[in-house]
């Protein structure tokens, strides 16, 4: 009788068992941080985007491409065109992948789409094309959020959802915060050269993480 009564608790235990560790395989699973290969030392690094990236409000070797050179060690090509809409980026783009073959790109792009009003489904359809576009090259790609005009100034959803669509590394917190610190802004919404510095000390963190670097 006694085995009994132990198998029929064993029979009730195992669904809450198998849920269990269920569970624990996706926490796992959430928890794992997106992988880049480690970056030769003559890579090119590319960072695309618009005039966050080009360096607006700050010198160009304070810029955060020039920054981040210093930090990693690696070759970094600006390419930020000021006031760009993420429709032009994306049209930008394929010449800009032709001219300088990176192995990696830092796209930070959308910013324009957010200021113009224009519909943040629109941005999200281009900047999923140009990870796409970069992919079928066989560049491994970085993205960083670029926040909302408003109160909280935080990048839409979309970023961290196409980030995890294309298991990429990405970085969503560090322009918003800039933004929020005075002392970190040449205008209203640029970095000066110490918001720069901020932005390439996050993402040259990032890339460690990710085991780029």
């Amino acid at each position: 009788m006694r085995s009994v009564n132990a198998w029929l608790a064993r029979s009730r235990l195992a669904p809450l068992a198998a849920a269990f560790f269920l569970a624990l395989a996706f926490l796992s699973g959430c928890g794992q941080k997106a992988k880049l290969p480690p970056l030769a030392a003559e890579a090119v690094l590319l960072a695309f985007g618009d005039s966050l990236t080009y360096g607006t409000g700050a010198n160009e070797d304070e810029s955060y491409p020039a920054q981040l050179a210093r930090l990693v060690g690696r070759r970094v090509v600006r390419e930020g065109v000021p006031g760009e809409v993420s429709a032009a980026g994306l049209a930008r783009l394929p010449a800009v992948l032709e001219a300088h073959r990176p192995a990696l790109l830092l796209l930070c792009h959308g910013g324009n789409d957010f200021l113009r009003r224009q519909p943040k489904e629109q941005a999200a359809q281009n900047v999923r094309a140009m990870i796409r576009m970069a992919k079928e090259r066989g560049v491994e790609v970085l993205l960083i959020g670029t926040p909302e005009p408003g109160f909280t100034l935080t990048p839409p959803a979309f970023y961290a959802e196409i980030a995890k669509e294309f298991g990429i590394p990405y970085e969503g917190d560090v322009i918003g915060k800039i933004l929020k610190d005075g002392s970190l802004k040449s205008d209203q919404i640029h970095p000066n050269a110490q918001g720069y510095r901020l932005m390439a000390e996050r993402v040259a963190e990032l890339l460690r993480k990710s085991g780029a670097i």
